[in-house]
């Protein structure tokens, strides 16, 4: 929804009258009587409103703390003050504090008044489109991640597997699994990570995976084969054997690796999957169930060249 609104707040019921006959031929009007309704109206309806213009004296909260209040909560929101001239000060100090873009003198000229409002409209438009870029570029960051996140294990198989055996069909049968479950992109607080930052985090989660997977294929012993491979899964996993596969209810098992959130830190659980294909060779697929998802025993895998480089691009496609 694009923020078009105006909302204006004022004690003074003449006031939100004339102020709405004044200025709605530029812009829907919403009005508030009071700093509280003015809250309420940000909480119900913040995502149209474009610009906000309050009076500073009020009965109650002053302008300003609705107006820092807006600056926290809703920061896409043009914020204006109207004041006495006897109030010059305070609209001063909200301006130097970043509370206000700028301030309107009481009694108003009308056309300074419109003036005001419509390069406010316009600061409030260009805002939007500024997000909306700023969002587009962070959600295909995000889904460079989660591909990133692909080949990044790629190598860590590599590294953990010292015993001459293979990991590309392990990490094939990972990325199948992933791909089955359409895992969610990875969130990321895109007001916390600078790319560095990211990407340093990133490199330390890769640390720790590594050494996550090190463990579990030293606790996993001697490669067995057919049900014995499988009843080594099933705890892990936190399913269950059944039959000539084990039953598992939950996704997250074979997708956490991918998803987690950026700088949270790596669990054994989350490299329990990756860790078994690794340590069986990959001789197995998840499939979906009726009852959540079965991971069965299969045949070796002859792999493309470019079986990774398809995986990333499904991964970032979903």
């Amino acid at each position: 929804m694009k923020p078009d609104k105006i909302l204006f707040v004022d004690d003074e019921a003449m006031a939100l009258k004339y102020f709405e006959r004044l200025v709605s031929p530029l812009a829907p009007v919403i009005t508030a009587g009071s700093v509280e309704e003015g809250k309420a109206v940000l909480r119900e309806r913040g995502a149209e409103i474009a610009v906000l213009v309050s009076d500073q004296r009020m009965p109650g909260e002053r302008g300003n703390e609705l107006l820092r209040h807006a600056r926290e909560h809703h920061p896409h929101i043009v914020r204006m003050l109207t004041t006495a001239y006897s109030e010059l000060g305070e609209a001063i100090e909200a301006i130097n504090s970043g509370e206000i873009y700028r301030y309107i003198n009481k009694p108003w000229d009308l056309e300074s008044l419109r003036a005001d409002l419509k390069h406010a409209l316009e600061l409030a438009e260009l805002r939007n489109e500024r997000d909306e870029l700023v969002r587009d570029k962070l959600l295909a960051q995000q889904s460079q991640l989660l591909a990133n996140r692909l080949g990044a294990l790629l190598m860590l198989g590599a590294a953990v597997r010292t015993d001459g055996q293979t990991h590309e069909p392990a990490l094939y049968q990972f990325a199948q699994a992933a791909l089955l479950c359409r895992p969610a992109e990875p969130e990321v607080d895109w007001h916390r990570w600078e790319h560095a930052d990211l990407l340093q985090a990133e490199a330390q989660r890769g640390a720790a995976i590594a050494a996550h997977l090190r463990h579990w294929l030293q606790s996993f012993g001697p490669p067995v084969e057919g049900l014995l491979a499988l009843s080594v899964l099933a705890q892990p996993v936190g399913g269950e054997l059944q039959g000539e596969s084990v039953r598992v209810r939950d996704a997250a098992p074979f997708t956490a690796l991918l998803t987690a959130p950026a700088g949270g830190a790596v669990t054994a659980a989350q490299c329990a999957w990756l860790a078994w294909l690794l340590w069986q060779g990959g001789h197995a697929q998840l499939e979906l169930a009726e009852d959540g998802w079965r991971v069965k025993l299969a045949s070796a895998v002859m792999l493309r060249g470019d079986w990774l480089a398809d995986a990333m691009e499904r991964l970032g496609r979903q």
